[in-house]
């Protein structure tokens, strides 16, 4: 699949059918996700696969209750290792380049699972204390994305684009 036409084709998929994710497809898109770019290489990403149903419906209501989070066979939830960051980079690394190398390990989740014709979305809409509670992440490494995917139940239509005009500045704002 060509880039663009990947970038272009993926959308917010929160309609999945029962359908298993290989185990394989699951391996790609990890792959894809360490691929990402990080702030010095840092690579300050977590990443907790769950398949269990109940793990999957607590994080669904963690989620202000975005219950297609447990139709989905997988989900993924994207943390950032503040710690690993800040042993570079101070607290800049912590507040802000281990979110950037996290939100890229994201998006390459996103276009993998497109690639592989799967469906996902991100959320960032959640309670992160309580997902961090329910995944017991440790101190220092907060949940950043939950990622649902599964074989699409839908074809979502494409989103409208704000005019480029009104978002391209050229040697200043």
């Amino acid at each position: 699949m060509d880039v663009f036409d990947a970038i272009k084709g993926r959308r917010s998929v929160r309609g999945y059918t029962s359908e298993a994710v290989s185990e394989k497809d699951i391996k790609k898109i990890i792959d894809a996700a360490t691929w990402a770019p990080s702030a010095g290489n840092t690579q300050s990403w977590e990443f907790i696969i769950i398949r269990d149903v109940q793990i999957k419906r607590r994080l669904a209501a963690a989620a202000l209750d975005q219950k297609f989070i447990m139709e989905a066979p997988v989900v993924i939830v994207v943390c950032a290792n503040e710690s690993r960051s800040s042993q570079r980079y101070g607290q800049r690394g912590r507040s802000l380049y281990c979110l950037q190398d996290s939100a890229a390990a994201t998006q390459n989740i996103l276009l993998a699972a497109h690639a592989l014709e799967l469906g996902s979305c991100w959320i960032g809409a959640f309670h992160e204390r309580e997902v961090g509670k329910i995944l017991k992440t440790p101190l220092g490494v907060r949940p950043i994305a939950i990622i649902p995917i599964g074989h699409s139940a839908e074809t979502p239509r494409p989103p409208s684009r704000r005019p480029k005009g009104s978002l391209v500045h050229s040697e200043s704002f």
